[in-house]
């Protein structure tokens, strides 16, 4: 139904997922001594995360997760050194304030849906 729309909704209902998917970075880097670079396979494993879901996640948020440029014709991914720098709590809040605009905008879009079908009946109901 929402196909049709502009946009996509990158955070609602995806918030688990992504956090999973930040630890799983947090973990990896706290083990790597250079950092964690991570390919979506690796991260699909340890989350028990489909690799799909795991891709598309990490492609629609550029806000936590950068795109390494490819060594050896692998992909890897890293946090961004924006969302590193920031505690767990503040990227917790980050995340569930971006799931909350997104609501607010499939809220918006549902009332402004169901208004001109409201509009629509009140002008063909009188000549009925």
């Amino acid at each position: 139904m929402f196909g049709i729309l502009p946009f996509q909704f990158r955070f609602r209902g995806k918030i688990r997922l992504i956090l999973d998917m930040y630890y799983c970075f947090i973990e990896a880097a706290s083990e790597q001594p250079g950092g964690g670079a991570l390919h979506p396979t690796q991260i699909a494993r340890t989350t028990g995360i489909s690799f799909t879901e795991v891709a598309k996640r990490l492609d629609a948020t550029p806000e936590l997760f950068v795109r390494l440029p490819k060594r050896d014709g692998i992909t890897r991914y890293r946090i961004t050194s924006s969302a590193s720098a920031r505690s767990h709590e503040e990227i917790e809040t980050l995340l569930h304030k971006a799931e909350r605009n997104e609501s607010l905008l499939f809220y918006a879009i549902a009332f402004m849906v169901l208004a001109m079908l409201a509009i629509v009946v009140l002008t063909i109901a009188p000549n009925l």
